[in-house]
């Protein structure tokens, strides 16, 4: 019987990546660099000739790209860009004013501050040392099997009936490394053993290692981090075929990458955001409960009964989201109201703004072919084409709705027609926009400046925000976008959300994983449906779900069924609110967290390794992050509402209750449905507000400050007025607490710590206020 493979679900998709050619028997055409004779050496760039294996001659190029990181570049032709880059520049380097490149002896040495290039030209080597000399990261020098042929790829090029087919990197990787980072990735944070695809897929859900948003760039445990700088399907093979070996495979003209310094995550980070861009902060409101209309049919008189019972029940919310049937249904995306269920739209807005909503609305960038709006964009050619030069209609919604129209992005004529749409809406008083979609172009497409899908579909998303950004920002005064794809250099568009995720326990731990990993991408304001967005989550889930959103960058209820507190039972409705209220009490210390995050590129969501990166465990830890200096999350993924969290170093206080748990150690924690695992750093202080209806636009009022057995502490809450610097000194039994800038303090409360002995008295600038029990904590009243 002749062999047949095994059935596996699997969905194939309009949009899905081309196969690379399988190398024939025997390793034909792959080549590697043998020697290299430098041709031209600065200050700044080593420039050298290199004879591949098979004797062919390129050019390779190093560089101080910055303070901290180094560039390499081979290619054939010294000018060569990568071909996504005519649509989209990723990568913009600087230079290294104390950049040194000296040659000796067949060797060069480029060194960018703290990193060196070690180049030995004859045999061809490169390898990358620290400022102390000791070892970052090195080439490989070829793994062969018994026959001689080459099971790794070299640093070089393979070549497939006279063509280049891709050009490729390997690095040998130590027994002990990790690797962070490569996009929002669902799979688990340490990518060891993983081999990654930099293509943005429909990941239908959070169980595989499809990713809507992909960044090519990850982090070493040893000290590093490597950026690539292309917009194609590039590979990162972190030791699966090989177990000792990275491989970069980069199907372009050229490969262009960085190796940046750190020691730290955080500093690798931050070198990546100077060649990237910083992260956009989004507006203070932003921060609140996003509620959503859901993924359902919806109307006018709908929308104002959603908005009414909000506020009826004192639910914390900022913004109204209304998802794709605010539009006529089969007419998506066309950015038109649809006339039947949504008569006065502006009478809407104006209710809406009163009682202090921003509105959202759903839109992406295909239009159906039912819609009468394709009728027009395809007789302006503003769709991308096929090879006969008819417009591309795409399944792009699986067979579940009409195909559609793509626009092209590349031409100018379709960006004014989109936005020219967008301006209206948004003079209508629509505050952002959902822009959803964007891994939809199809590797055999056409775009209007000449590049195929291929060289388009990562770099897409990005015309598609970056448009959508643009508009926002000159009517509505913000960039903020709310978006579901992403490639390199989308930390510019706040805030992004992890896509269509199903509603059970095991999604939401992969959801976890996402955000972690995309933090450690570079990417900090991120965000995920609540309650997961395919299905109905059970009561506890919904809970246990609002619990992990109070405690993410942004928060926001959607699926395909009602998110909405009311449509759940009373105890459940009572614990999301709960949670929502926490994080509204909390929003000083989380909005400063934000800032923060903006200012030096890091994550929100801060995984254990970028605080502990010298303790191998945070590697592994990827259902728990920290927030700020004094905040530790382990968001509930186990619905026995039993699980493990480690703990990094120092004392951990337990926010409910106020057991101490020591560090550097795994502890199995149970909370109540109502509780999730929330501990604080022994010696924290953070900063709290009466929470309200809105976090809105303007500064916060009053501050109670919760000092958890504090002995010598600062902590600096920023606002949209400017930070405000708050510093706290034990003297024996007196707490003196001291405030500068624009925000008041009028209360102090100790929580419980267990073995902590409090303070007999608490000073404020100098005002000593009494210690007075209340509600189980000693409070000193300021007022």
């Amino acid at each position: 019987m002749p062999f047949r493979p095994p059935l596996v679900p699997h969905e194939t998709f309009v949009a899905d990546p081309p196969e690379l050619p399988v190398r024939a028997p025997g390793e034909q055409g792959l080549a590697a660099l043998a020697a290299a004779e430098v041709t031209s050496l600065d200050t700044g760039t080593v420039t050298a000739k290199a004879i591949t294996t098979d004797g062919q001659s390129l050019t390779v190029e190093l560089s101080a790209a910055g303070e901290g990181i180094i560039r390499v570049r081979l290619s054939q032709d010294p000018d060569a860009r990568s071909r996504s880059a005519r649509a989209a520049t990723l990568v913009r380097p600087g230079r290294c004013a104390t950049a040194v490149a000296v040659a000796e002896g067949g060797k060069v040495r480029l060194t960018a501050g703290p990193i060196t290039a070690e180049l030995t030209l004859d045999p061809w080597h490169l390898r990358f040392v620290d400022a102390a000399g000791n070892l970052l990261v090195e080439q490989d020098r070829g793994v062969t099997d018994i026959s001689g042929r080459l099971r790794t790829l070299p640093f070089g090029r393979s070549m497939v009936d006279g063509s280049v087919a891709a050009y490729h990197e390997s690095f040998a990787a130590a027994a002990d490394e990790h690797f962070v980072g490569l996009g929002e990735k669902f799979t688990t944070l340490d990518k060891r053993g993983q081999r990654a695809l930099m293509w943005n897929f429909d990941a239908f859900g959070a169980e595989s290692d499809r990713a809507y948003k992909n960044v090519p760039f990850y982090i070493s445990s040893r000290g590093y981090g490597v950026l690539v700088d292309s917009g194609m399907p590039t590979e990162f093979d972190l030791c699966q075929t090989t177990h000792s070996v990275v491989q970069i495979l980069v199907p372009d003209d050229l490969i262009d990458y960085y190796v940046l310094a750190g020691p730290t995550p955080d500093e690798v980070i931050t070198r990546f955001d100077t060649l990237t861009g910083r992260p956009l902060l989004p507006p203070k409101w932003a921060h609140g409960t996003w509620l959503s209309s859901g993924f359902f049919a919806d109307s006018q008189e709908q929308a104002l009964g959603r908005a009414r019972k909000i506020r009826e029940m004192g639910i914390p919310c900022d913004v109204l989201h209304l998802d794709c049937y605010w539009q006529t249904d089969g007419h998506w995306s066309d950015l038109r109201w649809d006339p039947e269920t949504f008569p006065d739209p502006d009478a809407m807005m104006r209710e809406l703004t009163g009682a202090g909503f921003k509105v959202s609305l759903w839109m992406n960038s295909y239009i159906s072919h039912l819609s009468p709006a394709f009728a027009e964009a395809d007789e302006l050619g503003l769709f991308l084409k096929r090879s006969d030069g008819t417009s591309y209609v795409a399944d792009v919604w699986h067979g579940s709705y009409p195909a559609c129209g793509i626009l092209d992005l590349t031409n100018p004529a379709a960006v004014d027609w989109f936005t020219d749409r967008l301006r209206s809406l948004l003079r209508q008083g629509v505050a952002v926009f959902k822009t959803d979609f964007a891994e939809g172009v199809p590797a055999d497409s056409v775009a209007h400046n000449g590049m195929t899908g291929v060289e388009l579909h990562n770099v897409y998303t990005l015309l598609f925000n970056d448009l959508v950004q643009a508009v926002t920002r000159e009517v509505a005064g913000h960039g903020l976008v709310w978006a579901r794809s992403s490639f390199l250099g989308g930390q510019r568009h706040s805030a992004q959300w992890s896509g269509d995720i199903n509603a059970t326990y095991p999604a939401m731990a992969s959801t976890v994983r996402a955000g972690l990993s995309y933090g450690l991408s570079g990417v900090p304001f991120w965000s995920h449906d609540v309650g997961g967005f395919g299905g109905t989550p059970t009561p506890d889930l919904y809970v246990r779900w609002s619990q992990f959103g109070a405690f993410s960058p942004m928060v926001r209820f959607h699926g395909t069924t009602s998110r909405l507190p009311w449509e759940f039972p009373a105890e459940a409705a009572d614990l999301a609110i709960d949670a929502l209220r926490l994080r509204y009490r909390l929003m000083p210390y989380l909005y400063s967290a934000s800032v923060e995050a903006a200012e030096s590129g890091t994550a929100w969501m801060r995984p254990l390794l970028e605080d502990s990166p010298d303790d191998p465990a945070t590697w592994h830890a990827d259902l728990e992050y920290r927030i700020g200096t004094d905040l530790l999350v382990a968001p509930m993924t186990d619905p026995s509402g039993t699980r493990t969290v480690y703990l990094p170093e120092g004392d951990w206080v337990q926010f409910w209750d106020g057991t101490v748990r020591s560090g550097s150690r795994y502890a199995k924690v149970t909370t109540a449905l109502g509780q999730t695992p929330l501990f604080v750093r022994r010696g924290g202080l953070l900063a709290t507000v009466e929470p309200g209806d809105t976090v809105g636009d303007g500064p916060f009022g009053p501050l109670t400050l919760l000092a958890y057995d504090v002995t010598d502490t600062a902590a600096v809450v920023h606002d949209v007025d400017g930070p405000t610097t708050i510093t706290a000194r034990r003297d024996g039994d007196r707490l003196d607490i001291t405030v500068s800038g624009p925000r008041q303090v009028t209360r102090v409360e100790l929580p419980v710590v267990d073995g902590a002995r409090p303070p007999a008295e608490v000073s404020l600038d100098g005002v000593t206020a009494p210690l007075a029990a209340a509600n189980g904590v000693l409070v000193a009243d300021f007022r």
